[in-house]
């Protein structure tokens, strides 16, 4: 039996080398490529074909599910899974929407990393309880829109709404009505709390 071909992406090079080498040490296991983000992620994959890709959601350039995305939409076989810092129901949601077939957090012992490799290549699903879990809630909440999620981002960067209406190209009249609606949609109970509850879920990261 052929080994399990796979790439592994993720912009921290020790964190690269160190799933590299937990992986080129299993038997049944080679790691046929390396990338440092998302547009490598997808020319890599073109080149080697590998059997599972190994990810991280939060590289320069493309963001996480628009690179799994693109590979699943050249390749509906592909066999992407997440390995992330980040535990939001959102930043889960959209990763798997887009195609993962796995999501991991970093802090999951290394078996577990070995397991879900071997389970995604055999065609199941491999997702953290907790994290599944969250995402079961998720599919029962309303989604923020993209222009939502621009006036989010733009709040968290301690923008007014004056400055967000400015920046978005609108009135402050529909900036504050969009500020209205992501403060229903997160249950928050001001633009602070939004922010932390944007955070908590993934929806925005630090780096936005």
């Amino acid at each position: 039996m052929s080994d399990i071909r796979v790439l592994v992406a993720d912009d921290h090079i020790v964190v690269r080398l160190g799933l590299v080498t937990l992986i080129n040490n299993q038997p049944d296991m080679q790691v046929v490529a390396e990338a440092a983000n998302g547009q490598e992620v997808i020319d890599l994959t073109r080149e080697h074909h590998p059997d599972v890709i190994l990810m991280d959601l939060r590289m320069p350039g493309l963001s996480g599910d628009q690179t799994i995305a693109a590979v699943c939409q050249e390749n509906v076989a592909a066999r992407v899974i997440v390995l992330t810092i980040h535990k939001g129901d959102e930043a889960a949601y959209q990763a798997l929407r887009a195609g993962a077939r796995g999501y991991l957090i970093k802090d999951v012992p290394t078996k577990q990393i070995v397991a879900a490799i071997r389970d995604v290549h055999a065609g199941k699903q491999y997702i953290e309880a907790g994290i599944a879990e969250q995402v079961a809630q998720r599919l029962g909440k309303a989604g923020l829109s993209v222009r939502e999620v621009d006036v989010l981002k733009l709040i968290a960067n301690g923008l007014s709404n004056k400055e967000v209406a400015n920046e978005l190209g609108v009135t402050e009249a529909t900036a504050k009505k969009h500020m209205t609606s992501v403060l229903l949609k997160l249950g928050a109970k001001d633009r602070t709390h939004a922010v932390k509850l944007g955070l908590e879920r993934g929806i925005i990261s630090l780096d936005s």
